[in-house]
Parts: C-alpha cells; sequence; structure tokens
C-alpha cells in the first residue's frame, strides 16, 4: 500500500488530484470553524451533546456545536437527491431525462441543486428559532435572523459547489469525502475526551478497540464481497476472423449500495426533528423526541427498529437504482452473451434479480447490525464517544470507495493499486 501511495505521488496527474482534494476538505474544515455572528456559541454547544442534535453534529464535523457557517453540513443536499430520486418513479418527465443520459443528469442535478437551496434556507430559518428558544441568539430582530439565515444557505451552497469540485478535479466522490472528513475529524477530540474521563475502565476500552478493529475488518469484507455470475459469449466469424468464445463474469456485490443506505437513512430520520422545528406544539416535539437515537442513556428502540427498516428498504432502493437487470439481459444478448444454463432476455434478468434480492437482504442486515451494535456498546460501557457504528460503515466504505479510484487510475498507469 504504502508503495501504491508513492507512486500516485509520482505522477503529476495524480498528485495534483489528491493535492486538490486535500486542499479543499481543508477548506471546508476552516468553515467548519467560523462561527455565524450573532451567535452564542457556547450556549448551542450544550444542546447538541446528545440525541438528534448531536448526530447533526457529528456529521457536520462539529460545525453545529460552534453554529459555524457549515452548520446545516450536507444533509439538505442529500435529502434533495432522494427527492429528486423518488420523483423519478412519480413523474414521467423526470424519469425520461433520467434515460436521456448525461444532459438529462445535469438538468436533473440542477433541479437538485434549486431544491437543496431551498430546503437549507428552511432548515436555516428553524435552527434560528429553535436556538432562540435557548437564549443562543441575544439580538432576535430582522437584521441579524436575515444574517444568519443567508449565511447558513450559503455555506450549505458552499458545500455542495465544492464536493462537485472534488468530483471533477479531485479523486473520490466529494460529497461522500466530506461527510468522511467530518467524521474522521472528531476522533482525536473523542479519544482525548474519553482518556479525561475520570473513572475510565480501560480494560473495557482495550475490549472495545479490539471490537472496533474486528467491526472494520469484517466491513472489508463484506464490501468487497461479491458473486461472480459466469457469463459465456459465443464465437462469431466475421470474415476471416472469430470473435468471441471467451469467458468471463458479472460480480454481483454483496453491499451493492455501498454507504449510501446509511447515509439515507440518516437523512429520513433527521426529518421528524426539522419538521419540530417549524411547529413548535407539544404533541409534534414528542413525536421528534420518539426518534432520537438515545432516550436517558439508553438506545432508542423505536429509533432502532425505524432505522434498521430505514437502512434494508434503501439498501434495496439504491441497488436497483445503480444496477439494473434488465438492461444487463439486453447487453449480454446484443453482444452474443449468455449465462450458462438460462436463456437469453427475461430469464436472464430474472435470473440477476431473484440473486441481487438474496444477497442485498444479509449485506442490509449487517449494515443496520454493525450501525446499531457499537453504539448500543457505547451506552452500556457508558463511554461518552460518539464514533459509532455508523461512523464505522461510513468511514470505511469512503475510504475503501476512493482506494478504489487511485486504484483505477494506478492501473491505467500500469501500477500496482492499493487493494491489490
Amino acid at each position: 500500500m504504502f508503495r501504491a501511495i508513492i507512486n500516485a505521488f509520482r505522477i503529476s496527474e495524480i498528485r495534483n488530484r489528491i493535492l486538490f482534494t486535500i486542499g479543499i476538505l481543508a477548506i471546508y474544515r476552516f468553515g467548519a470553524n467560523i462561527s455565524v455572528p450573532g451567535v452564542d456559541a457556547a450556549k448551542v454547544l450544550e444542546q447538541v451533546e446528545t440525541g438528534i442534535m448531536g448526530m447533526m453534529d457529528l456529521f457536520s464535523g462539529g460545525a453545529l456545536g460552534n453554529f459555524a457557517v457549515f452548520s446545516l453540513g450536507i444533509m439538505p443536499y442529500i435529502t434533495a437527491t432522494i427527492v429528486m430520486q423518488l420523483l423519478q418513479v412519480a413523474i414521467p418527465r423526470l424519469e425520461q431525462l433520467a434515460k436521456e443520459g448525461e444532459m438529462g443528469r445535469r438538468k436533473i442535478n440542477q433541479i437538485a441543486r434549486y431544491l437543496t437551496v431551498g430546503l437549507a434556507l428552511m432548515q436555516s430559518i428553524a435552527f434560528v428559532f429553535t436556538f432562540r428558544s435557548y437564549g443562543a441568539i441575544p439580538v432576535f430582530d430582522f437584521i441579524h435572523v436575515s444574517l444568519i439565515v443567508i449565511t447558513l444557505t450559503a455555506g450549505t451552497t458552499a458545500i455542495m459547489w465544492l464536493g462537485e469540485l472534488i468530483n471533477i478535479h479531485g479523486i473520490g466522490n466529494g460529497i461522500s469525502l466530506i461527510i468522511f472528513a467530518n467524521i474522521i475529524s472528531r476522533i482525536p477530540s473523542q479519544i482525548i475526551r474519553l482518556f479525561k474521563l475520570k473513572g475510565t475502565n480501560y480494560f473495557f476500552l482495550a475490549l472495545f478497540a479490539v471490537f472496533t478493529i474486528g467491526i472494520i475488518i469484517s466491513i472489508i469484507l463484506i464490501q468487497q464481497g461479491e458473486r461472480k455470475i459466469p457469463v459465456q459469449y459465443a464465437k462469431r466469424i466475421i470474415g476471416r476472423k472469430v470473435f468471441g468464445g471467451q469467458s468471463t463474469y458479472i460480480p454481483l456485490k454483496v453491499n451493492q449500495s455501498g454507504v449510501m443506505p446509511i447515509i439515507l437513512a440518516i437523512s429520513v430520520v433527521l426529518f421528524p426533528t426539522t419538521i419540530a422545528q417549524f411547529i413548535p406544539v407539544g404533541w409534534v416535539k414528542s413525536i421528534a423526541n420518539s426518534f432520537s437515537p438515545t432516550i436517558e442513556g439508553q438506545i432508542n428502540p423505536i429509533y432502532a427498529v425505524t432505522y434498521t427498516i430505514l437502512i434494508i428498504v434503501f439498501a434495496y432502493f439504491y441497488t436497483a437504482i445503480t444496477f439494473n437487470p434488465i438492461d444487463t439481459a439486453d447487453s449480454l444478448r446484443r453482444y452474443g452473451g449468455f449465462i450458462p444454463g438460462i436463456r437469453p432476455g427475461k430469464n436472464t434478468s430474472d435470473y440477476l434479480t431473484n440473486i441481487l434480492n438474496r444477497i442485498t437482504l444479509p449485506g442490509a442486515i449487517f449494515l443496520a447490525i454493525i450501525a446499531l451494535l457499537p453504539e448500543m456498546l457505547i451506552n452500556y460501557m457508558g463511554l461518552p464517544f460518539r464514533f459509532g457504528g455508523t461512523s464505522i460503515i461510513i468511514a470505511v466504505g469512503v475510504a475503501l470507495d476512493t482506494m478504489r479510484q487511485l486504484e483505477s487510475q494506478l492501473t491505467m498507469r500500469d501500477y500496482e493499486g492499493f487493494l491489490k
């Protein structure tokens, strides 16, 4: 791996992409520590130590605790993306745009950007009224409120732009890398906080460290695991040349959707809290609080069940988006390929669909278990540590995806990749 890193920095194009990505992430981290003017950040920090607010603070990299320019994080953009993907199923025009190739995707992305700005505006207004009730906004007038709302909305727009810059000029998926940077940035302070805690049982900490390493290894194995579907291509004689006849395979991953089910599930879980900020009614807040990760220091069963169901649903949903068995079957038939023992066409697509459904379920259940089990142990041991299973899955998954892109860049230049 270290040799691959050295080889990556020897190639000017890859080196520039890596440095560009690091520079963009550094700019983001800088903005995550600049507090919005007119806000008492200390009182905000008191409210984000636990519950849903604590999760939002974790995925904003501590920006919400500082009430920084990037306090809203990237969640409005992710929510807008979810809405657009759902609307493609409901609105024929959007479905047609999605099938028009690059130009159609650009139009859909443009609509998602406008929707992101609208959601960020709504959420920033909700945050203003929420933190006003905590006394975090000493001067509550039109000028100060407008300044805070515009700053938070502009911050989310800037994050969206930074993520797209990474996609174009950097390495990896920009949005995922920003979330990855947010999670990783919290680890040092959380570890220091653990060792400063009085009465800490270091034996349990050592066991938890070993358990965490085991989880990371299992995540890597599942993320890399795949079912290989054999494919045989028929021989074709064109002129005096013989084409085809070789054997290959279709790799169907156990976790085809990667970390996206986790990210999408978090966005949906956070949605009731956002609505409750607009409707200051007791029963609405009670519903929002019922989705809090913890209640009186224990894992909330409603949150655990809802979170698990959402992860499984989004695993199937995102797998259906990223892999189309019908298109794959048509492509095989067009180029003279077939799965041994399976007739081309509809039988092939049905066969691929059945296999994909069977291997997606254990992958989704695994994601849900890994997302919840470490958090249960953290609460059971009484550790003030927020780097739970959800964070581990996202961090490891994004790291693997980024390394895979680096590997492809190196392989194009005949270097051994990271994952070899």
